[in-house]
């Protein structure tokens, strides 16, 4: 099944890779695909590679990977027992006028639409039982719905929208915490819970 599943996502890298070719022929986009174990229960899927993960072509290094850590950690599992992929696949970014610097920005509405089936059908290829989304830009995403909110939705268990039943389980973006100290609680009280639904359930 495993080499089934790894042969499904290769073409659709390669699909991903032509796509991204065609839409902007003049400039060089590189690529951070998903990885981790193709028969998961977990998936997690973030907004985008930053700087870190475009460098090392690998989801979730960096200051990420150390959120990851903390993650894998509360629910006391290891790393390479996820699937981890983003929603974009390419770093949305921004230059300072003055210095011309590059810095992280979330990605815009033409750039999750580009990716967004593709990212449907990276989920259905590797077919988690439980899908988590960090932040409002994968929760928005995967739902297909613009008006959905993590203030409201987090740490709620909800349906995926598809052909089969998944779990979807929205969690505040751990960066957020660094920039709003009074979510750390909040978070970690969602992992909890993430923590019971997957060792009380059949997911």
């Amino acid at each position: 099944m495993e080499k089934a599943k790894q042969r499904m996502l290769s073409k659709l890298r390669e699909e991903c890779q032509a796509m991204v070719r065609g839409v902007y022929p003049d400039r060089e986009k590189v690529l951070v695909f998903g990885e981790g174990n193709l028969d998961a229960r977990i998936m997690l899927i973030g907004e985008a590679p930053g700087e870190q993960e475009t460098l090392q072509k690998r989801p979730f290094v960096g200051k990420a990977g150390k959120n990851l850590d903390a993650f894998v950690e509360a629910l006391g599992i290891t790393r390479e027992e996820l699937y981890i992929t983003n929603v974009v696949k390419f770093r949305p970014f921004k230059i300072h006028p003055r210095t011309g610097t590059l810095s992280n920005r979330p990605p815009d509405k033409e750039e999750i639409g580009l990716f967004y089936s593709s990212l449907v059908r990276e989920v259905e290829i590797v077919d988690p039982a439980v899908v988590v989304t960090l932040g409002n830009t994968a929760l928005k995403a995967l739902l297909d719905d613009r008006k959905a909110a993590i203030g409201a939705l987090h740490g709620r268990p909800l349906t995926l929208p598809g052909e089969k039943a998944r779990t979807l389980f929205p969690l505040y973006h751990p960066a957020s915490i660094i920039y709003n100290p009074k979510l750390v609680e909040v978070y970690q009280e969602d992992l909890q819970k993430l923590k019971a639904l997957m060792e009380n359930s059949e997911v």
